[in-house]
């Protein structure tokens, strides 16, 4: 469910964007015939079974997969730890290059696939481990065995990992207004502006398409937050990669906080939404 929201609250489309999701949905022969221009950002939700071709694109006639039909909107993985282990590997690459290149004999063709990552899974075979309701009856070396089908660099390559737990019967009965996706999209759009602006020199749209030069130039922190990432990376584990997103991560909370500078406190954020390092130590 929350997945299925995310679209609602990412910010607008720029003409550009729109152009270049618009051509990929032809391309692949599924834009509908009274659809001029796609306006709105893609969610895709492909089932488990799905073919590694199907995902990353390819095929006798290379199409593109699913992975460029998510361009500049969310692809939904559900229930992560169900699909092919081979197949989820093939997203490695794209989630760090943000494009996919399919080599044939005839010829090379490099689809853009700047998606949002989305999935959700289960914490073991069980469904129960860590949860304060039910027992969970895995045993150490099943919980083991069932996380290892996500490897260490895939997960690595995921910015924001939260445990949730199950929700209680007086939350569901609750008469408490939940903020509106259209009061967040207000507060997303306005730190997509900040972004806008602080990058038009650089030809990029947001915190997510920094490299590392640009890392080190916008993401400048001082002694304080160093001195907590290196509590945390030690304490982690964490990987070069891991620093990277962390930072950008930051320097979104950052921006939605209206901050010009990275605080402490969104370091501290940001690392603790690495639970799956703290959990699994991967």
């Amino acid at each position: 469910m929350i997945a299925q929201r995310i679209p609602t609250i990412l910010p607008e489309l720029t003409f550009e964007e729109a152009l270049e999701i618009t051509k990929i949905h032809s391309i692949a022969g599924i834009l509908k015939e009274n659809n001029q221009i796609i306006t709105t950002r893609p969610f895709r939700h492909p089932h488990h079974t799905i073919s590694a071709i199907s995902l990353v694109g390819g095929g006798k006639t290379p199409k593109p997969g699913e992975i460029s039909l998510a361009h500049y909107g969310v692809l939904f993985l559900d229930e992560l730890l169900e699909f092919n282990k081979h197949t989820l590997e093939l997203l490695r690459g794209p989630l760090e290059d943000g494009d996919i290149t399919i080599n044939r004999v005839n010829g090379t063709l490099t689809y853009p696939c700047k998606f949002m990552f989305v999935t959700s899974m289960n914490p073991c075979p069980c469904g129960y481990y860590g949860s304060n309701d039910k027992e969970c009856i895995c045993t150490p070396q099943a919980i083991s065995k069932y996380m290892a089908k996500i490897s260490g660099p895939l997960l690595d390559r995921i910015d924001i990992q939260i445990e949730v737990n199950s929700v209680k019967y007086e939350k569901l009965e609750s008469k408490e207004l939940p903020e509106t996706s259209e009061q967040i999209k207000k507060r997303v759009n306005e730190a997509r502006k900040i972004q806008q602006e602080r990058y038009k020199q650089e030809k990029i749209y947001s915190n997510s398409s920094l490299t590392p030069r640009l890392i080190e130039k916008y993401c400048k922190i001082d002694n304080n937050c160093k001195a907590l990432l290196e509590v945390a990376f030690k304490k982690l584990g964490l990987s070069a990669r891991a620093y990277g997103r962390i930072l950008k991560v930051a320097r979104t909370i950052a921006d939605l906080s209206k901050s010009e500078n990275i605080q402490k406190a969104h370091i501290a954020e940001a690392i603790q939404y690495r639970n799956l390092d703290k959990k699994y130590g991967k």
